[in-house]
């Protein structure tokens, strides 16, 4: 952090202010990724309960709360991470203090591409398979156990975080504040991941962030100090 400009002066007053960042994300990412996780977490329950009944008891039934704070511990790295390019992009003067959002249209176009690609990706493609289909990404990666549950947790938080990281980054484009935006990329991840559609939902949202982008920095560039 003391690389970052603007933050080596004054490094007590920056500690407050990353803390509250940092609740704010993992209080926003818990709200926004837990329900589309709800399933994963019910299949761990009913995966453990069967297990336990295959073997007469003597696998030990591990609660599924332990396996979802292993997918919390995730998304919480995450919201440190978020605090923290936050607080980078306010000392450069791209994100207002007011809005908490990006300011440049440049750099409002450039993260909407950037969305755009990532959602036509392979990697997008295969952690969203995983996250749709954790019945067999379980059966790989089964451990008895507290540690077990804890660990497989935290890898699906991980796999979560590979689907849904740059749809998280567009909070910056309409206001991390912004509850009506909040619920709307909240919507987006659920869809993504239990709808039937899902997929070909992400490939079209694909196509929409980049034409978004483009005509964000066209307007930028043809009618300068309208955006």
């Amino acid at each position: 952090m003391g690389d970052m400009p603007g933050m080596s002066a004054a490094p007590a007053a920056t500690l407050p202010l990353f803390a509250g960042l940092f609740a704010m994300w993992a209080i926003m990412m818990v709200a926004m990724m837990l329900p589309s996780a709800a399933p994963a977490i019910l299949l761990y329950e009913r995966v453990g309960q069967q297990t336990s009944a295959s073997t007469e008891g003597r696998a030990q039934v591990v609660p599924a709360y332990v396996f979802a704070s292993g997918y919390l511990i995730s998304w919480t790295a995450f919201s440190a991470a978020a605090a923290l390019l936050q607080l980078w992009l306010s000392s450069l003067d791209l994100v207002s203090t007011a809005a908490m959002k990006l300011t440049p249209a440049p750099a409002i176009a450039l993260l909407l591409i950037a969305a755009g690609l990532y959602e036509l990706s392979p990697w997008k493609r295969a952690c969203l398979s995983l996250c749709r289909s954790p019945a067999q990404y379980f059966s790989r990666h089964w451990r008895p156990g507290i540690g077990g549950a804890l660990r497989l947790g935290i890898m699906h938080g991980v796999t979560c975080i590979g689907c849904c990281w740059m749809l998280m980054l567009l909070l910056f484009v309409g206001g991390v504040m912004n509850l009506g935006w909040i619920a709307l990329l909240a919507a987006v991840a659920l869809v993504q991941k239990l709808a039937p559609w899902g997929p070909a939902a992400s490939r079209l949202l694909g196509f929409g962030l980049m034409i978004a982008g483009v005509t964000v920095l066209g307007l930028h560039w043809m009618l300068p100090g309208t955006l």
